[in-house]
Formats: structure tokens, sequence, C-alpha cells
């Protein structure tokens, strides 16, 4: 089993940018893969980026394309999320995700075990 804590959200203006930490318990990150989903007031849970054992593989929603990035430190238990050009309707709750089956899945069916979240606000 494996637990995940979310840190690095918080307020941001249009425009902005945000970096979000993923730290695991346990010794086998390695083996997870590893995603990023969003939920929004009164929306459903959405993903957002996930990211292979390896990070050879990178599968982004299509919304985030070219303004975030995942990233993952093995050796660190951790996994990024660089968030750039951000806007009012990034604004949620966002989760980390671990697949021990090691999938790069957009389904959150596909992840065993999920962080607490931490808020992102963009302002307008």
């Amino acid at each position: 089993q494996v637990q995940l804590v979310e840190s690095g959200g918080g307020l941001v203006q249009a425009g902005g940018s945000l970096k979000l930490s993923c730290l695991a318990s346990g010794r086998t990150f390695s083996m997870y893969g590893m995603a990023w989903f969003r939920q929004a007031p009164g929306k459903e849970r959405e993903f957002v980026a996930a990211i292979s054992r390896s990070a050879r593989n990178t599968n982004y929603a299509d919304s985030v394309k070219g303004r975030f990035t995942i990233s993952r430190d093995n050796a660190k238990n951790t996994v990024y999320l660089q968030m750039n050009s951000l806007k009012p309707e990034d604004t949620a709750v966002y989760s980390c995700a671990a697949d021990p089956a090691g999938s790069i899945s957009s389904r959150d069916v596909s992840y065993d075990y999920w962080g607490q979240g931490t808020q992102v606000t963009v302002s307008s």
C-alpha cells in the first residue's frame, strides 16, 4: 500500500505558474504509474496528466497540453505537476493517484491509491 501527500497549491493570478508535488510513502514508488486529477466545485473529477514508471511515457488532457508538465523523481518518491499559463478554469482541488499496474490511463478507476488533494485557485 502507498500513501500520497500533495503540496504546492495556492492562489495565483491568471497567467501565473504553480508547481505541485506528490510525495509517496513506501519502497515501490517506481513500480507505479502516477497521475494527477482535479475536481472543481460541482463538477466531476477530471483527468489532468499521467506518467509511466520510468517517465518514458506521458499522457495529458487536451485542456492542459502545452501548459502543464508532469514529471517524477523515483529517487525522491515524488511526482510533480508544473502548471504554466494558468487560467481561472484551472481552479480545482488537484489530487495525485497511483496505479500499481503501471498504466497511464485517463480513467480514475484505474488508480488504487489517492491523496487528499491540494487546492489551486486562479484569479482573473
